[in-house]
């Protein structure tokens, strides 16, 4: 791939942590690894002894991971482990080196965009998330608050030392150009990718996970459920559904929404609500095969700021997908483009419980046959011929 210099992958997370974000960076590093040299920085304890590709050169960056609800503490902890991880760039960086990031944590991108510049190196920023915009969108901070103000402004520069980048959503594209920084020929939209094989799963009632159900329709909820999420809208329009005894809700996942599904669950016991905690990746499969529909819920704003990686699954074993979002979000455009689900306003619990009713009266096969068909867009090979095409073209450029 190279004539010199090697790839340099920053990241946080990377295996053995179980995060998509993980699962994502180390793939993009395996592959680049069959071409070329490849040092990982990785934030996460572990990660250099559970290295499976030898090709890869695995040097961890000490990391403190409080939880994700102790705010202060997990910003401390991101800012150290940002500052660290700039010490290790300008150690191992040669003029040269082509170098990989994703905004996680969110101050990471700035220290590594400087990083490269002054050492000379080429680099790729990983668009998973725009900022300050998630936050916002999160409730986290206001859109004129001081911190706002200062992340707006120091990404023009950031995205001015970049040399590209990969955003997963066309709906970004626009939010990036407002930056002085950015221009078109920087941006690649390469999107992640379903990790499981397409083909339309089977709605048995001998599923582990649907057995002990009686209802006719299942709407499931899976993953991470962080601030950008909205499980209250989920949780109101079980409440709205709680007397229709064919459909249920089968509610899983993690983080600080889940945490919250659970409390209000067992304040109001619903009779339509089964909590599962979080299913491993070995049976993510079943799981999933379990539901005859799958909700995405988003908060207002949603548009151009994230996309959700288990959307590309939940279209691959062919089930249909109530998004709750913007209609121009990335997924809400799949969505409705392709007639594999149903897209519901942000904060409308009334509009989800009606979609989850049409989607129960529907007839479904046709709409599955599509949904698979169009996870296979979403390829594990072709994104990673575009990241490694991406890489070997900044390796020679002049």
């Amino acid at each position: 791939m190279q004539k010199s210099g090697k790839v340099v992958v920053v990241s946080q997370h990377y295996p053995p942590d179980p995060s998509t974000t993980a699962a994502i960076v180390a793939a993009i590093s395996q592959r680049v690894a069959q071409e070329t040299e490849v040092l990982v920085l990785s934030g996460t304890a572990g990660s250099a002894a559970a290295a499976s590709a030898a090709e890869l050169q695995i040097v961890e960056v000490r990391n403190w991971m409080p939880g994700k609800a102790a705010l202060l503490k997990r910003a401390l902890a991101e800012l150290m482990f940002t500052a660290r991880t700039f010490v290790a760039m300008l150690r191992r960086l040669r003029r040269g080196d082509v170098t990989l990031t994703v905004p996680a944590p969110f101050m990471l991108p700035y220290a590594f965009a400087a990083a490269a510049k002054l050492k000379g190196a080429r680099s790729v920023l990983i668009m998973h998330d725009l900022y300050p915009d998630v936050l916002v969108m999160a409730g986290l901070l206001k859109p004129e608050s001081l911190l706002a103000r200062a992340m707006h402004a120091l990404n023009a520069p950031m995205f001015r030392a970049l040399d590209a980048v990969v955003i997963i959503g066309r709906d970004t594209e626009n939010l990036l150009l407002r930056y002085d920084g950015m221009t078109r020929d920087k941006i690649r939209f390469i999107p992640n990718w379903a990790t499981l094989a397409p083909g339309v799963r089977a709605i048995s009632p001998d599923n582990p996970y649907r057995r002990s159900l009686s209802a006719r329709y299942v709407v499931g909820l899976s993953g991470n459920l962080g601030f950008t999420h909205d499980p209250v809208i989920v949780f109101e329009a079980a409440r709205l559904l709680r007397d229709t005894s064919d459909i249920h809700f089968l509610l899983s996942g993690w983080g600080v929404g889940f945490d919250q599904l659970k409390g209000m669950q067992a304040d109001a016991k619903l009779p339509n609500v089964t909590l599962v905690e979080r299913v491993e990746d070995d049976q993510l499969e079943t799981f999933l095969s379990a539901a005859n529909a799958w909700i995405i819920p988003y908060r207002k704003n949603v548009a151009g700021v994230s996309v959700p990686s288990r959307f590309y699954n939940l279209l691959a074993i062919g089930r249909p997908v109530i998004l709750v979002s913007e209609a121009d979000a990335e997924a809400a455009l799949t969505v409705t483009e392709h007639d594999v689900g149903w897209v519901v306003t942000p904060g409308r619990a009334d509009e989800l419980a009606d979609a989850i009713r049409r989607a129960a009266s529907t007839d479904d096969a046709e709409r599955a046959e599509r949904a698979t068909e169009i996870s296979r867009r979403f390829d594990f090979n072709a994104a990673m011929a575009g990241y490694a095409g991406l890489i070997r073209e900044l390796a020679h450029r002049d």
